[in-house]
């Protein structure tokens, strides 16, 4: 389990390292209150991201005043990010940390990591650090230095010291640095980590070592006794389920994940909550709220709809829609056309439309190829999907 930064730095903070003063903020509102009470001269805005190199992907911030700080967290939160060239799923950013910029004269790298080739626990240290460390350390294998570590119990022991004066000549720094060395030792021992990464590792002009950047792995197989630890974890999910919910609301879409297994589809928040209770009372349970907004574009559409395809609960579909002015029926057809070549899973299909550009949308269905069954009121809606998703699900 990778912890978040503030996370890493919260359980760090407990080992005696430390950290700039800083606190999570999950809307610009409250990241400019947090700014307002620190009152610092300089700040940071980091993305919450499990990514290797958030500063390559903008996703950490400089502001001079709460108001940017503000104005940074709104250009962050909800936006998504692609890690890996696609081989991992995209991440979004649900909250950012806000901290007091940490002005340092010099940049070092310190780790503790189980070497898995091995089993060893290895200690990496080196005074050279800050981005792109591994790049650096494959061009010169001298720029780190490894230092094997030995359990005593349930406390890890090594040349600590002996480390930190490879690492620097300054005697002060390294009686400093071979101390943080020992807590990221400890740390990693209490905490059963596979990994505790501090990079920059920043020596302030007050000589003071702070962690600037932390990055923790938890063993999953630890954390059926460690429940504080667990904890995270269940916190972390239940902010990735609300993912769809923050990123929808780029695609001018209001969105709200549920247990149920039919997707539902809306244009109107009191014509979406008439349509959950019809599929109650028809037997069924609405896997999400989706109110397409009328500001929408076929395209945004198209992106609630691979919403609800990619949702692995999803039996079945339920497109109700009453075209009016600004949102007509055959925009939201092609949206969804658009959808179903994007993300070929098929479901079956429930649609009933009514109003503007009612008839030609079923003609833009036809086109694009989708297969759905049409109703002529709610009710026989809500009673066909009911019957199509228990069928999907048998």
């Amino acid at each position: 389990m990778l912890l978040h930064e503030f996370q890493a730095k919260k359980l760090l903070k407990g080992f005696g390292i430390t950290c700039p003063m800083g606190q999570v903020a999950a809307s610009p509102t409250e990241a400019q209150e947090v700014a307002e009470r620190f009152g610092c001269r300089r700040y940071v805005v980091k993305g919450q991201l499990l990514i290797s190199d958030r500063m390559q992907h903008d996703a950490i911030r400089y502001a001079s005043s709460p108001v940017e700080v503000a104005e940074h967290a709104r250009k962050l939160i909800g936006k998504s990010f692609k890690v890996a060239n696609g081989q991992l799923p995209d991440q979004v950013i649900h909250q950012v940390l806000v901290e007091e910029f940490v002005e340092g004269n010099r940049e070092l790298y310190a780790s503790v990591a189980l070497d898995r080739a091995s089993g060893r626990i290895i200690l990496l240290a080196s005074g050279q650090g800050g981005s792109g460390i591994e790049r650096r350390a494959s061009d010169d294998p001298d720029l780190i230095h490894r230092s094997e570590l030995r359990l005593d119990g349930n406390r890890a022991t090594g040349a600590f010291s002996e480390v930190a004066a490879a690492v620097s000549p300054d005697p002060e720094l390294n009686m400093a640095l071979a101390e943080v060395y020992r807590n990221l030792a400890a740390a990693f021992v209490a905490n059963d980590a596979t990994l505790v990464d501090v990079n920059p590792l920043v020596y302030t002009a007050d000589r003071q070592l702070v962690a600037v950047d932390a990055k923790v792995t938890i063993d999953d197989n630890s954390l059926f006794r460690r429940p504080e630890l667990a904890a995270l974890r269940l916190e972390n999910e239940r902010v990735e389920r609300h993912r769809n919910e923050l990123e929808a609301q780029r695609f001018q879409i209001n969105f709200l994940n549920l247990d149920g297994d039919i997707g539902v589809a809306v244009n109107g928040a009191g014509l979406a909550l008439a349509t959950h209770d019809l599929l109650v009372d028809c037997g069924g349970q609405p896997s999400n709220f989706m109110d397409i907004r009328t500001t929408a574009t076929s395209l945004d559409i198209a992106h609630g709809f691979e919403m609800l395809l990619k949702n692995p609960q999803t039996k079945a579909i339920l497109v109700n829609v009453h075209g009016g002015g600004m949102q007509r029926c055959d925009t939201i057809a092609e949206g969804l056309g658009i959808a179903l070549r994007r993300r070929p899973r098929r479901l079956p299909i429930v649609i009933r439309m009514a109003g503007n550009n009612a008839a030609f949308a079923r003609t833009v269905l036809t086109n694009n190829g989708v297969k759905f069954s049409e109703t002529a009121t709610m009710l026989q809606a809500a009673q066909k999907v009911v019957e199509l998703s228990r069928k999907e699900a048998a």
